[in-house]
C-alpha cells in the first residue's frame, strides 16, 4: 500500500469549456502491484480525495483516515492484493490537483474564480491521461460512489473501450430538481458570504460562515428522515452545548439547543477546516451539470458503444441518487449489453455507500472477481424492495 501522495504533470490540459491552463498537476494514490490487466480506478465522491484507503493520515486533506478503507485493502472487496488501484484527485479540488486554491504559473498566486470552469468529462479525461503517465492501457473495472459513480458511468460513455468492467454505487444518470435547488441554495450561501470577495479571498480572511452553512444543506442531503430522527429526534444538546457556530437572535437563549443543531454545527466546523470554498462552488456545479445523454439521444444511446458488464447499487433509503434512478442508469445499460442493480435496504440515506461496508463490499467484490456471475449480486431489474426497514443512525463521515 502506498504511504504517500504522489503527484503528475500532465502538461496542457484543456476543458470542456474550452480554456486550457499550462500544466494540470493531479496528484494520486495507487496501491497494489500493476501486472498489466488488473488496474481498478476508484473514483471519489464530492470532497474526497485521493486518500481512498491506508492508516496513515493524509495531511494534505487532513483526514485522519481514509474515506473507503473499509472496502480498498489486502482481502477487501477492492482487494489490493489482486489489483492495481489508483484513486485521482480530481481537478477543481482543493486535495493536491489543481483548482481554485492552487497557484497560476502566470501570476504567482492562486488562481481563484480564474481557473476553468470544470466538468466531470474534464475529470474523466484528467484519469484518463494520468492512467497513460502511468502506462496503464484498458481498465479491469472503474468503480466509484455518488457523483464518483457519475464519473464511472462517463468513463463507459466516453472510453467504452479502455474499460471492462463499471461499478457505479449510489449515484444517477443526472441530478434532479430537488437536489439541483439545493445545490444553488449551498452555492449561494458562499457568494453571498461578505468574506467571499468574488471568489478572490486567498491570504485574508475566508468565506467560512457560507462554505458551513452549504456543508449543512449538504449533510441534510445524504441523511434520511428515518435515520435523522432515531438519531437526533427533538431532544436538546447536552449541559455543555452552546451555540458558538453562528450568530443567534436574542430569543434564542429561551429555546433548546437541539441535538441536530449541534451536530451540523460540529460537521461544518471541522469541513470548513479541510475544505476550500470556491472548489466547492465549481465541484457542485460540475456534478449538477452532469448528463449521462447530454450529446446523445438517450442514456441507452450514450453507453450503446460499451461492450463490458455494469452494476448498479442503489439503497432503499437514499434520496438523493434514488433506486429509481438507479434502474433507469441499468435499463440503459441492458438496451445493448449486460448490466446488474443490486438494491440494499438500508435507512442510512446517501452516505450508506460509506458507512455500510458489509452490505456494499460483498456484491463489488464479487462483480470485480467474476462478473455478474458473481453470487452475491441480485439483480432487481426494476422490482421494488421492501422499505420497511428500521433506522439506525446518521453519518459522520467525511465525504
Amino acid at each position: 500500500m502506498s504511504e504517500n501522495r504522489e503527484f503528475a504533470s500532465l502538461g496542457e490540459f484543456r476543458f470542456a469549456c474550452g480554456e486550457s491552463i499550462s500544466d494540470l498537476e493531479v496528484a494520486y494514490e495507487t496501491y497494489g502491484e500493476f501486472t498489466g490487466e488488473n488496474c481498478v480506478l476508484v473514483c471519489h465522491a464530492l470532497t474526497g480525495s485521493a486518500h481512498v484507503a491506508g492508516s496513515f493520515r493524509d495531511s494534505t486533506s487532513d483526514q485522519a483516515s481514509a474515506w473507503w478503507e473499509d472496502i480498498v485493502g489486502p482481502g477487501k472487496a477492492i482487494d489490493t492484493a489482486e489489483y492495481y488501484v489508483v484513486c485521482v484527485n480530481v481537478p477543481g479540488s482543493c486535495y493536491g490537483s489543481s483548482g481554485p486554491p492552487s497557484e497560476n504559473p502566470e501570476t504567482g498566486e492562486p488562481y481563484g474564480t480564474d481557473f476553468p470552469p470544470v466538468t466531470v468529462g474534464d475529470w474523466t479525461c484528467a484519469q484518463r491521461a494520468l492512467l497513460d503517465h502511468l502506462g496503464v492501457g484498458r481498465l479491469h473495472a472503474v468503480v466509484g460512489g455518488s457523483v464518483g459513480g457519475m464519473n464511472a458511468l462517463d468513463w463507459a460513455a466516453r472510453y467504452p473501450d479502455d474499460v471492462h468492467r463499471v461499478a457505479a454505487v449510489a449515484a444517477a444518470a443526472r441530478l434532479d430538481a430537488q437536489c439541483l435547488g439545493l445545490d444553488a441554495i449551498a452555492r449561494r450561501a458562499i457568494t453571498t458570504d461578505p468574506d467571499w470577495q468574488g471568489g478572490e479571498y486567498y491570504g485574508g480572511a475566508e468565506p467560512d460562515d457560507g462554505l458551513a452553512l452549504a456543508r449543512q444543506l449538504g449533510h441534510m442531503m445524504y441523511l434520511s428522515k428515518d435515520s435523522m430522527e432515531r438519531k437526533f429526534g427533538r431532544r436538546s444538546a447536552g449541559r455543555d452545548a452552546h451555540r458558538e457556530a453562528f450568530p443567534a437572535d436574542p430569543a434564542a437563549d429561551f429555546f433548546p439547543y437541539r441535538d441536530v443543531e449541534s451536530y451540523l454545527d460540529y460537521q461544518s466546523t471541522k469541513f470548513v477546516d479541510r475544505f476550500d470554498a470556491n472548489s466547492y462552488l465549481y465541484l457542485t456545479r460540475a456534478m449538477d451539470d452532469y448528463d449521462l445523454a447530454s450529446g446523445y439521444e438517450s442514456d441507452a444511446d450514450a453507453l450503446a458503444a460499451f461492450t463490458g458488464e455494469a452494476l448498479l447499487m442503489s439503497f432503499t433509503g437514499d434520496w438523493h441518487f434514488t433506486v429509481a434512478q438507479s434502474e433507469q442508469v441499468a435499463k440503459a445499460f441492458r438496451a445493448t449489453g449486460e448490466a446488474a442493480h443490486h438494491v440494499v435496504e438500508s435507512d442510512h440515506g446517501h452516505d450508506a455507500f460509506l458507512v455500510e461496508p458489509g452490505k456494499v463490499g460483498p456484491p463489488l467484490a464479487d462483480f470485480l472477481d467474476d462478473g455478474l456471475a458473481g453470487k452475491s449480486i441480485t439483480d432487481t431489474k426494476g422490482e421494488e424492495p421492501s422499505s420497511d426497514f428500521a433506522p439506525v443512525h446518521a453519518s459522520l463521515f467525511p465525504r
